[in-house]
């Protein structure tokens, strides 16, 4: 796409080729030439735009889901949010991660490949501390998982991968099973160094504890599915899991309900005693301007500014503008 420049950039780029600094037959020369840019085969993209926003609506649904999932089996404050979704060689996401860390892999039956979860250690002896009892603080340890350690982990993600089930469900139905635990990146080759995977990075916060739990996907995974990534797809699987039937009678019903509209025409305070003493022909002032519109009161909540009148012979009021600012939910 041509960038668009601004008023400012234009008015500087003339003054520059008026006052000589720049020559415009230079610029025609530089414009016509072939302009080459530079394409790294090792970080082939096999995935459009479009298809990596899918995927990271995808994984805003799962971080939602699995916040839920550690709140409830932790009964502590829980936040898992998207961060970002990249696709990047394998070897480079190997070269990122920590040497020592948590690493859980997944098989996604029916699609092929295994599925990476990589758990920062922060957030793995957060989860430990909290499911043994504590506040879920971190622990400064350099050494290797315990095998008691290792099992508490184990079964808090095995049973909390109905979460993927869930969040895939809309493209893929997939049965993912964890198949290996391991803590060590090196030990983990699966794909070739120069495979184009999509790492999908969660920010964690567990009690006072964050870090980042990041999602390996390879391409063999995502290739059988890659067409329902579009975003025409997304559209056309709403439009087809819409009930038009209950979706027009939801419609005609809402459509047909009765709201209370009124008008106040002004108001005024009075004691008890000037009230008891009211006799025929009195004349109470109200607070409202003659000049000033009136409010229309749409079930009890100030709608639209209003004028006074007349209608088939009828009384009525005119709307004026609508009143802004007006928060449905203030009582």
């Amino acid at each position: 796409m041509d960038e668009v420049l601004s008023q400012n950039e234009i008015d500087a780029l003339l003054s520059a080729i008026t006052s000589g600094e720049m020559d415009a037959e230079q610029l025609k020369k530089e414009d016509t030439e072939k302009k080459v840019r530079v394409y790294d085969f090792k970080r082939a993209l096999r995935f459009s735009k479009d298809q990596i926003r899918s995927i990271s609506r995808i994984h805003e649904n799962y971080a939602r889901l699995l916040t839920t999932f550690f709140s409830t089996q932790l009964r502590t404050y829980v936040n898992i949010s998207v961060t970002s979704v990249d696709q990047i060689p394998y070897e480079e996401f190997i070269r990122s991660i920590p040497k020592l860390t948590v690493l859980n892999l997944y098989s996604v039956e029916p699609l092929d490949g295994m599925l990476v979860f990589e758990i920062n250690p922060n957030i793995a002896y957060a989860l430990i501390d909290r499911i043994l009892g504590g506040k879920g603080n971190s622990l400064n340890k350099t050494n290797s998982l315990t095998e008691i350690e290792k099992l508490l982990l184990t079964q808090i993600f095995d049973k909390g991968s109905y979460c993927l089930t869930d969040a895939w469900s809309s493209v893929a139905e997939i049965n993912p099973v964890l198949e290996e635990f391991e803590e060590n990146p090196q030990f983990i080759q699966l794909f070739s160094p120069n495979e184009t995977v999509v790492v999908v990075s969660l920010t964690t916060k567990i009690g006072e504890t964050s870090g980042v739990m990041n999602i390996c996907i390879p391409h063999v995974i995502l290739e059988p599915i890659i067409p329902k990534l579009s975003e025409h797809y997304w559209m056309q699987t709403n439009e087809k899991n819409r009930d038009h039937e209950a979706y027009d009678k939801l419609t005609k019903h809402v459509q047909e309900a009765e709201v209370m509209v009124k008008t106040i025409l002004g108001e005024a305070d009075i004691t008890i005693d000037e009230f008891l003493k009211l006799n025929t022909d009195d004349v109470i002032a109200l607070d409202q301007s003659i000049d000033d519109p009136l409010k229309l009161i749409i079930n009890n909540k100030p709608k639209f500014h209003v004028q006074p009148g007349k209608h088939k012979n009828k009384m009525s009021v005119q709307i004026l503008e609508e009143i802004n600012g007006v928060n449905d939910n203030d009582e």
